[in-house]
């Protein structure tokens, strides 16, 4: 499968057949490869061509669409970039990518380094006439930035094979089809966003509808019984707004097959009490962007387990392994390994990082699991310290790295704590550094400048150590279970 020359196939197959729309205007088939080449013209025209990187920082819109397509045509890869995402974090990631453009919404400050392309120059119509492209399956795709343990996010390197892979198996597992109608919600900064949302509908011949710029639980149904699309991808922090909503809000929902649920643990009270209100299934799947998005998913049809996370998607496998790496029993937790054609080909220039990620061609996710008899995977703990905000992952040493720049703090140490609406959020305790006095004002401000809003701690707590475990290293299960105790009495 080559999706650089998707829109070719569907403007040959149905030219006048729905494409994609995003509440500003509807594409056809036949549109859709009009526009995606007069992009692909302009990019050309700005020096773009093969192993180049695309830098997208732009909201959920019909161009994020083009611009991808546009890109592959040239044989190009496409970073995209969180819009929310501070100067110095927008710099770090083009910098780490060797973006050579980087397209911005209307308005939008441009960045020095780079070429900036404002969106709206990207032009409707071109007389640029190519060939149907062809990239090599091992060509790079997309470079989806994600934080790691050392606090510096990663360039994850998925190249078209990955991305070819992901998609087949999303559409054997989900049977979706040229009836179907996706309605994107989550951003297209997330690989989520572009391979459940837009690609696997594509590639089925189906249509997708991208909604508003910012979820509203008010204004979703509305949504859902206006455009009538039959699937969507959420995160359980979105279902659970959509519980909340009255309960004499009671809107038509036939047209939904299924809701996809994940990037965070779900409760099975929220998955059952939310498909018995609104009559359609959650089916809750796991997967990391190491491994192009999925790597285990409820049935749509078969038996579906609340509390787990489903089987693994077609053509992967999944193993539960101790610290030695021998398998272990059903029914016994230990780390989660994947295997298929959707890893990763590795981080941008870390391969020590990545070797120690991919091992014989297993990707170690660092979560802690298990498997049943059948197959169906249980998450019982996740990586590390990794922090999920409303689907967001956020790995503390980042956020440490800012807060000890201040010269008035000797160390720092974040953790989640629970929060009803989010999941999670992050809290930060600081110890000052000896004779100096720390104002949480300055760190509130300097996280501000530094980190994009869903990383910012909440709240501040100096105090005069920090707790170590018995090797000297922060302990941080002691920290989350002192909070609880605090939070509790408070």
């Amino acid at each position: 499968m080559n999706f650089a020359s998707l829109p070719d196939r569907r403007a040959e197959s149905d030219p006048q057949g729905p494409a994609v729309s995003d509440g500003r205007q509807t594409l056809t088939n036949a549109q859709l490869l009009h526009r995606t080449r007069a992009a692909a013209g302009h990019l050309q025209g700005l020096g773009i061509g093969p192993g180049d990187v695309v830098a997208l920082k732009l909201t959920n819109r019909v161009e994020f669409v083009l611009l991808l397509f546009a890109a592959w045509r040239l044989g190009a890869t496409v970073t995209p970039v969180n819009p929310s995402l501070t100067d110095v974090e927008v710099t770090r990631q083009l910098s780490d990518s060797g973006a050579r453009l980087l397209v911005i919404e209307d308005g939008a400050a441009a960045t020095a380094g780079v070429t900036t392309l404002a969106v709206g120059e990207v032009p409707d119509e071109t007389q640029w006439r190519d060939r149907t492209p062809s990239p090599e399956p091992s060509a790079l795709a997309l470079l989806i930035y994600t934080s790691g343990t050392t606090g510096v996010p990663k360039g994850v390197m998925l190249d078209h094979a990955n991305i070819d892979a992901m998609v087949e198996m999303g559409r054997q597992a989900l049977d979706v089809g040229p009836s179907d109608r996706c309605l994107l919600i989550l951003p297209l900064f997330h690989v989520n966003g572009i391979v459940v949302s837009v690609l696997t509908p594509l590639l089925a011949g189906a249509s997708v509808v991208i909604a508003g710029r910012r979820f509203d639980p008010r204004a979703f149904f509305d949504l859902v019984e206006q455009e009538r699309p039959t699937f969507f991808s959420a995160v359980p922090t979105i279902y659970g707004m959509l519980a909340a909503l009255p309960d004499d809000v009671r809107p038509d929902t036939s047209s939904l097959r299924f809701g996809v649920c994940g990037a965070a643990p779900a409760s099975a009270e929220l998955l059952t009490r939310f498909e018995a209100r609104y009559g359609f299934p959650l089916v809750e799947g796991y997967g990391l962007s190491e491994g192009t998005c999925g790597s285990t998913i409820n049935p749509v049809a078969g038996p579906r387990r609340a509390g787990t996370v489903g089987l693994p998607f077609p053509g992967q496998e999944i193993r539960i392994v101790d610290v030695d790496g021998s398998v272990l029993a059903p029914g016994t937790d230990g780390e989660v390994v994947v295997r298929g054609p959707n890893v990763m080909r590795g981080y941008l220039g870390r391969p020590e990082e990545t070797a120690r990620v991919v091992v014989d061609g297993w990707l170690r996710t660092g979560d802690v699991g298990h498997l049943d008899t059948e197959g169906y995977l249980t998450l019982v703990g996740r990586s590390k310290d990794m922090i999920i905000r409303g689907g967001e992952n956020i790995y503390p040493k980042e956020i440490e790295d800012v807060l000890t720049s201040d010269a008035s703090v000797l160390e720092a140490a974040v953790i989640g704590v629970p929060d009803e609406k989010w999941g999670e959020v992050v809290v930060a305790y600081v110890q000052p550094r000896p004779g100096s006095a720390v104002d949480p004002s300055a760190l509130k401000a300097l996280c501000a400048r530094s980190l994009t809003g869903y990383k910012r701690p909440t709240a501040f707590f100096v105090v005069e150590a920090i707790a170590k475990n018995a090797v000297g290293k922060i302990d941080k299960a002691s920290l989350r279970a002192g909070h609880a105790t605090l939070s509790g009495r408070s």
